[in-house]
Formats: structure tokens, C-alpha cells, sequence
């Protein structure tokens, strides 16, 4: 990853910037730029168009926010400033940075635009005179379609992430957005690399660009443990309250993908009496301070975030992190483990791998060049070992206070009354102490969580020879017949958007990768139908994620995602429920004039990625 360290003595004054974007700057307690901050502000002031190669927590935001909001007319009630960001999770972040740094900018409005959300609100945003849009591709079309977005007079366009907007399929959304822009804006593009697309983009729509690109820092850190273990979705719940429970560091980080699963792993560790906070995109900068200055003085132990709202986190008191999903990108797990091992301390990285993740497991170590070591997570008996363990080592200390009489009297009490052995006496105080009320019936040790079962050492899937692989789905292709629910990757999909809704299949992989914090490659090949689509998707979906999936939109359609049960043959006189569907039947999807496409393959009609 890039370095953040300042290559100069440049301090803020020295860029350029006007007076109220300068004091904004060191209100925010600024002082001296970024390295990519440094190179790019002066050229973006000076009129450049600009190509930047930095990756997250590099201060890429102020290196485009100063910029841009440097381009406007305050007093214009029209939109002159569009940031494209591939999620809405970092268009959120990106809007409530430019705002702070708009702060001082009398009457400068800033909103962030993004697919799963009403329009309501984003229309009267525009309406009552937004100068800075923040937004993700898909919803940004939507508004153009609409013809609510007018980008005739836009002076400044930025586009963060641009790699990874390509590799979740928008493309051809980002292109049409570029062609309706003013062609006398000036544009920046901002990309953690710098591939064919990406440069093909640049040559295509800006004049000239500066190229700037900072340094990458070292993908290993010495003081850091990195280790991982297999855990199925449904137990990570449990696995993390196990961890927790053992872990000697002072205090803990939890990275998840996507807000709502922060909120969901926040409050499902406080029902097992784990005290944890939560950050995510949409926490106030005043609330995300109050937090990390707990956690700095000792007060909270536990923080859950995403990788948005974790930017910039410095805390000496992190021992471990602990990645309960893994990150979109390889490069984005060297930023969270760097959250441990600071100051001269050692850390310890944790990742929770799912039984179908192997390939993020190769991708990581070859970013980092060093294999990640397999542990275990804790069996509930180890927990309570070590919870007694914390017990009885403070034991000397409390002899040494006295005031014990009453409780010997009352053991004493009760060793004789009971005929009981004093050691087994002590022995049970002791599984009191820690919460071990004894055998569970085995009915009860098969929870959902893992927590209290025994799951067991989960391992990764089976990979099936290649060449089985590739004769089956031959065999398929032949017969042209489809089973239903399942496919030689993963999980196959149906959405509620087809041919007839005017469905594109890179809308449809950015709608699903955007709301459900997927990437491009968990997604598989693309049947697109008249009234519906199957999708085969190889990484895990919670509930959860299900359920924001399915309230995003495709050409104006809610996708209802649902696992596919197979085709539906018409009832016939005599059935018994003539409503019942029948999927496994002869007749196959394919039958019925699907076209298909592919998410990581790029054949004439594919999803771009």
C-alpha cells in the first residue's frame, strides 16, 4: 500500500488552497499533506485533468475533495461537482468528507446518491440545489434516465476507485456518465491500479492527464501474527465470541464488509455480554471520536467497523484484528492487520475463511508473500479453561485483602452439612464463577452460532479436478439442462428482472456486488430470461445480505433475490394443489430462450468488469 508519510516539508499553506478550504483544513487538525495529497492538489488547482494511483487510507479524499470544492460557485444552485464511487458504503464516506471540508464554504451542499434507498430524498437534494453529487454508478444512470441529474454544467468529475468499479461491472455505466458530462469539466481518476481499462478510460474522456502515483509500502509487517481458520458463515457469531473470550490483547478489532453487518455482529456480541461498539460510513464524526478516545483510554475493548469508517484509526491498544469477512480486496487486508502491531508492539491478525474461500486465502499470501498460518478456534471447553484460569490466578490477590470470614463460614457450613469433598466445593465455585453451568443436552449443543456446540475444525471445500470439472459442465452444456439451486461453483440465484424490463447484466452484477458488499469474481455465468435472471454467486449470502439485494433495482424493477428452486411446469387436471411448483422436471430454463453471460469471461456480450 501507498505511503502516507510526506516526502517534503509541505504544509497546506504551502498548495495553494483558498483561505476558507486552508482553515477548514487545519480546523480538522491538517497540518502537513499526504504524499499523494502533495502531488495532486497543486496540478488539480492549476486546471489539470489528473490520473492518481493510491490506494485506501492514503488521503485520496482531500487530494480530489480540496480540489474540487476549490472549482466551485457557491452561489450557482446547480450541480458542478460528481464523485463516482464503486459502493454505496464509501459514497457516504466520501459526502460526509467533502462536507467537513465544505464546512467552512457559506452554502455549499453536498449529497451522497446511491441505489437500495427511496428517491424521494435524492430527488429533493438535486432539486433544492446540490452543487457537489457523490454517488454510485448504477443510481447516478437512473437519475440521468430520469432526466433528474443535469450534467450539462458540471465543471469538476472524479472517480474513485476506478478499478474496482470496473471490476464490478460498471463499465458501460461510467462511460455513458462521462459522455453526458460537459465536456469542459475537468476530471480526475483515482485507482489502487492502473490496467488497459483503466488507462483506456483516461485516453478516451480527459485531456492530458498528470499522472501521479505514490510509493507502495512493504505488504508484510514483522510484528504482526497473521493466522486464520475455516469457519462456516452460520458460526462466526460464535467463533468471534470464543476468540474474545481467550484473546489476551488489550483491545480488539472486528472489520466487516458492510454496515449492516457491523450493526448485526455489534449487537449480537452484547447479547452474549461482550461490550463492543460499532462504526460504519454513516457514524457522525463526533460520535466516531467519542469512540476511539474510549477505546484509546481503556473504557471499550471491542470495536466492530468497516473499512470505511476504520480510515486513519490509530490505537497503540489494538492486539488483535480480527477479519470476520474477509475483504473485497487483497490490498485492503494489509490496511486492517496494520491496525495491530504499532508502536513497537506485536499484533496478532485473525481471518475467519469460510469453507468456500480458498481462493481469497491464495490471493492474500501472494500479496503478502508469506503464508498465513491455520489455527483453531477455541472449543467452549478451552474458554472455560481459561476463564477459570483468570479466576484462580487472582486468587493470592484476594487472600491478601482479608475480610473472607463470613464466606468460610459458609463454605464451611455447607462442606459438612453436604459431606462434600472442600477441593469439589472450590472446584464448582469456580465453574460458577465463569458461567459453566455443566453438561448441555445434546439437543441444545447443535446452536446455530456455534457457540456453545462443538462445530468442529471446519476445512475447505474439495476442489474438483479440472478436467472432471471442465467434462461436466461439457455434459451440460449438451444436454442444455439446468439443476436447480446449485452449480459447479456456487449457489445459483433468481432475480425478479429479465429481457423484458430491459435487464443488462452488468446492472444486474452491480446492483448485487454494490448492495450485498460482494466483488465481480463471487459472481458466475448470467441466465438472463424474459421476466427473470439466475445468477450463480460461489461466496456466502446471509439474510441480511439477501435482503438488501433484493430491495435494490434493475431498470426500475426490485431484483427479490431468491435461491432458484428450478423451472415450474404448468399444474395439470387432477393435481391435487395445482399450485404446487414441481422443479425437478425435464424441461430446462434454457429451453426458454435465455442469453448468457458471464462475470469473469468477456465474450462479445458480457459483463464488463
Amino acid at each position: 500500500m501507498p505511503s502516507t508519510a510526506p516526502t517534503s516539508t509541505l504544509t497546506f499553506a504551502d498548495l495553494g488552497l483558498p483561505e476558507d478550504l486552508l482553515d477548514a483544513v487545519v480546523s480538522m487538525g491538517f497540518t502537513t499533506p499526504t504524499d499523494i495529497q502533495a502531488e495532486a492538489i497543486p496540478a488539480l488547482l492549476a486546471g489539470r485533468d489528473l490520473t492518481g494511483v493510491a490506494q485506501t487510507g492514503t488521503g485520496k479524499t482531500a487530494a480530489f475533495g480540496l480540489p474540487l470544492l476549490a472549482a466551485l460557485d457557491a452561489g450557482l444552485r446547480r450541480v458542478q461537482g460528481l464523485v463516482l464511487t464503486p459502493t454505496r458504503e464509501l459514497a457516504l464516506q466520501v459526502a460526509e468528507a467533502i462536507g467537513d471540508m465544505a464546512s467552512r464554504s457559506k452554502g455549499v451542499k453536498v449529497l451522497p446518491i446511491y441505489g437500495g434507498a427511496p428517491f424521494g430524498p435524492q430527488l429533493r437534494g438535486i432539486s433544492a440545489g446540490a452543487q457537489v453529487v457523490v454517488g454510485t454508478p448504477g443510481r447516478v444512470i437512473d437519475l440521468l434516465t430520469r432526466g433528474a441529474l443535469d450534467l450539462s454544467g458540471l465543471r469538476f468529475l472524479v472517480l474513485d476507485e476506478a478499478d474496482e468499479m470496473l471490476r464490478m461491472g460498471f463499465a458501460e455505466d461510467v462511460d455513458q456518465i462521462l459522455t453526458h458530462a460537459s465536456p469542459e469539466r475537468q476530471t480526475a481518476l483515482f485507482s489502487a491500479t492502473m490496467p488497459p481499462p483503466i488507462r483506456k478510460v483516461a485516453r478516451n474522456h480527459m485531456k492530458d492527464p498528470v499522472e501521479v502515483a505514490t510509493s507502495r509500502q512493504s505488504s508484510t509487517t514483522d510484528t504482526i501474527n497473521q493466522t486464520y481458520a475455516v469457519v462456516p458463515f452460520r458460526h462466526k457469531i460464535g467463533a468471534l465470541t470464543r476468540v474474545l473470550a481467550t484473546t489476551e490483547a488489550d483491545a480488539t478489532l472486528v472489520f466487516v464488509r458492510t454496515r449492516s453487518t457491523a450493526e448485526d455482529v455489534g449487537t449480537a456480541l452484547a447479547e452474549r455480554g461482550v461490550p463492543a461498539a460499532t462504526i460504519s460510513g454513516d457514524v457522525a464524526q463526533k460520535e466516531r471520536e467519542r469512540i476511539v478516545e474510549r477505546l484509546r483510554s481503556g473504557s471499550l475493548n471491542v470495536l466492530v467497523a468497516t473499512d470505511v469508517a476504520a480510515r486513519g484509526l490509530d490505537v497503540d491498544r489494538i492486539g488483535l484484528v480480527v477479519n470476520f469477512d474477509v475483504p473485497t480486496e487483497p490490498e485492503a487486508y494489509v490496511h486492517r492487520i496494520g491496525r495491530t502491531g504499532r508502536a513497537g508492539r506485536t499484533g496478532t491478525a485473525l481471518t475467519f475463511l469460510t469453507p468456500r474461500e480458498r481462493g481469497r486465502l491464495r490471493a492474500i499470501e501472494h500479496l503478502t508473500r508469506s503464508p498465513l498460518r491455520e489455527v483453531s478456534v477455541p472449543t467452549p471447553a478451552e474458554v472455560s479453561a481459561h476463564r477459570a484460569t483468570s479466576v484462580i490466578t487472582s486468587i493470592t490477590e484476594r487472600l491478601g485483602k482479608g475480610r473472607l470470614e463470613s464466606y468460610r463460614d459458609l463454605l464451611a457450613t455447607y462442606v459438612l452439612e453436604h459431606d462434600v469433598d472442600p477441593l469439589e466445593a472450590a472446584s464448582a465455585l469456580v465453574a460458577l464463577a465463569v458461567g459453566d453451568d455443566g453438561p448441555i443436552p445434546w439437543r441444545e449443543r447443535e446452536s446455530d452460532d456455534g457457540e456453545t456446540g462443538e462445530f468442529g475444525a471446519a476445512r475447505f471445500d474439495s476442489e474438483r479436478p479440472a478436467k472432471v470439472a471442465r467434462d461436466n459442465q461439457g455434459e451440460r452444456r449438451d444436454r442444455g439442462t439446468y439443476s436447480p439451486g446449485r452449480s459447479p461453483r456456487g449457489t445459483v440465484y433468481r432475480v425478479a428482472v429479465g429481457h423484458t424490463h430491459g435487464a443488462r447484466p452488468e446492472a444486474i452484477v452491480g446492483a448485487i456486488t454494490g448492495e450485498g458488499g460482494l466483488r465481480g469474481s463471487d459472481l458466475g455465468k448470467i441466465d438472463i430470461f424474459s421476466s427473470f435472471s439466475l445468477v450463480e454467486i460461489t461466496a456466502d449470502v446471509s439474510p441480511e445480505t439477501t435482503r438488501r439485494i433484493g430491495a435494490a433495482r434493475v431498470a426500475g424493477q426490485l431484483l427479490r433475490i431468491r435461491p432458484d428452486d428450478g423451472p415450474r411446469r404448468a399444474p395439470r387436471v387432477g393435481d391435487a394443489k395445482s399450485h404446487v411448483e414441481k422443479p425437478h422436471v425435464a424441461k430446462s430454463y434454457r429451453d426458454k430462450g435465455a442469453k448468457s453471460y458471464s462475470a469473469t469471461a468477456r465474450p462479445s456480450r458480457s459483463v464488463s468488469r
